[in-house]
């Protein structure tokens, strides 16, 4: 049973690296989904608009990693 346990992480490590990043990227993307379904003038704005909040949480995730690398070294 534990090895089953250790593989199912293992494989769930190898996609998830950074779980606030997944559940960051996850919020963002229902949050998109709710607004642009009921705001009808965004037009052609809504993908910029999402690759906009998606750089912005990999910008963020980026510089928290580096700051905790930096912290461990």
């Amino acid at each position: 049973m534990n090895a089953i346990v250790t593989a199912i992480k293992e494989v769930y490590g190898l996609f998830v690296e950074d779980g606030s990043y997944a559940a960051g990227i996850l919020i963002w993307l229902v949050f998109a989904i709710v607004v642009f379904a009921h705001v009808q003038r965004l037009g052609g704005f809504r993908a910029p608009i999402l690759l906009a909040g998606l750089l912005a949480l990999l910008v963020e995730n980026v510089v928290r990693s580096a700051r905790r690398l930096k912290a461990n070294n």
